[in-house]
């Protein structure tokens, strides 16, 4: 299997995945944390559904185009619509980063591409780990981290291999770039472990990353699951006229479970979004559930096991990518299967549709609503494209 942010210019708050491989699904089960978990998110949030589930009009899926850049990268994760213009953007074109180089090794993908609704390719940036202009633990290798901020400028999240073994899997951390795909920064620290996977809110030049980060500590030795994974809330300063500052770094969430995996690189918190009661929705992958952090903008204390239960188990299967429908339901991605999961803030599993129906389970990563509501655009890396269910 493969694997695997809303994102300041995008329609919709978006989140995506994780799970590295190469076509495989990742072995599935939930720990007895989640499996007992009885606690629901209701009482955090004030969104409601409306009678007919957003994905009950969406029934067929195309083929927009391919991912794979010149160079051969594949297993696109992260992906971004825009909503402006600057530089090398353009205005409703998906940007979207590859997670694994042309020989298909987890954790050494250094390209992001954008892909037009038509389906036309251009590479936006190449990242050569040798001409950072700071720091970056192990190198580059993109995951689904994926935001853009005020000034055109993108923020992808590295979590680099050299071989494409969980082995030598470092913590990596965050590249800005500006509009023009040329990295300007790093973004690095003992909070920065793994980042997998990323969702933003911006207000005036003031951007709000929240990060989920895959690894913490590495792994330790005879221990096959580890609890300490975390959420990091990233405030950053930036505008047309002014590169990305970091503000702040706050842990919002920890004691969420993680592990290496053979096929997936690595299991660990994937997707998140942010509601508009300032909730963050959670994929905790290993536990195959949604989890709520409460306050997510303003809380200055992490909140336990990653956050309240909002759904386990059912139709979910490990889910990556997550991201809210219009209508306030999240959205998940599973790696266990081919679908698309449509679940409330209340936690009733409303529907689960089929997304990718040849590779299936290992396939689907990020996912973002279309511009306009009348659709998904997801990544599907069990044939390197961008597919829209519509």
């Amino acid at each position: 299997m493969k694997l695997t942010l809303g994102k300041a210019m995008l329609a919709a708050p978006v989140a995506a995945l994780a799970i590295a491989g190469c076509g495989s699904a990742a072995s599935s089960g939930t720990t007895s944390k989640a499996a007992s978990a009885t606690t629901s998110a209701a009482a955090t949030t004030t969104a409601t559904t409306t009678p007919s589930p957003f994905l009950a009009g969406l029934k067929t899926v195309s083929t927009v185009g391919s991912t794979v850049p010149a160079d051969g990268d594949v297993n696109p994760y992260g992906i971004v619509q825009l909503s402006t213009s600057t530089g090398k953007l353009h205005a409703g074109d998906l940007l979207i980063s590859n997670f694994n180089d042309k020989a298909n090794e987890q954790g050494t993908g250094t390209t992001l591409v954008e892909v037009s609704p038509a389906g036309k390719q251009s590479l936006f940036s190449n990242i050569n780990a040798k001409t950072l202009p700071g720091p970056l633990p192990g190198g580059v290798g993109l995951t689904t981290a994926l935001s853009v901020l005020p000034g055109g400028y993108v923020v992808v999240g590295s979590l680099p291999t050299t071989n494409g073994k969980s082995a030598t899997a470092q913590y990596g951390g965050l590249i800005v770039l500006n509009n023009e795909g040329k990295p300007v920064s790093t973004i690095t620290g003992p909070k920065i472990q793994g980042p997998w996977d990323m969702t933003s809110v911006t207000h005036g030049d003031t951007t709000t990353l929240f990060v989920s980060n895959a690894l913490n500590g590495g792994a330790e030795v005879g221990k096959h699951t580890i609890d300490n994974s975390t959420v990091l809330r990233i405030s950053i300063q930036s505008s047309a006229s002014q590169a990305p500052k970091v503000l702040s770094q706050t842990v919002i969430a920890d004691g969420i479970p993680w592990r290496d995996d053979p096929n997936a690189l690595v299991i660990g918190p994937t997707g998140v979004a942010l509601a508009s009661n300032g909730t963050l929705y959670l994929a905790d992958t290993l536990d195959n559930r949604i989890a709520a952090i409460p306050n997510a903008l303003t809380r200055t204390t992490a909140a336990s096991d990653g956050g309240a239960t909002v759904s386990v188990g059912g139709k979910l299967i490990q889910p990556l990518g997550l991201t809210l429908a219009p209508n306030g339901d999240i959205l998940t991605a599973n790696a266990g299967n081919g679908n698309i999961v449509e679940t409330t803030p209340a936690g009733k599993q409303l529907i689960a549709r089929t997304a990718d129906k040849n590779t299936g389970a290992g396939s689907l990563f990020g996912l973002v609503v279309k511009s306009g509501g009348n659709g998904i655009y997801f990544v599907d890396d069990g044939d390197n494209t961008l597919k829209l269910l519509h």
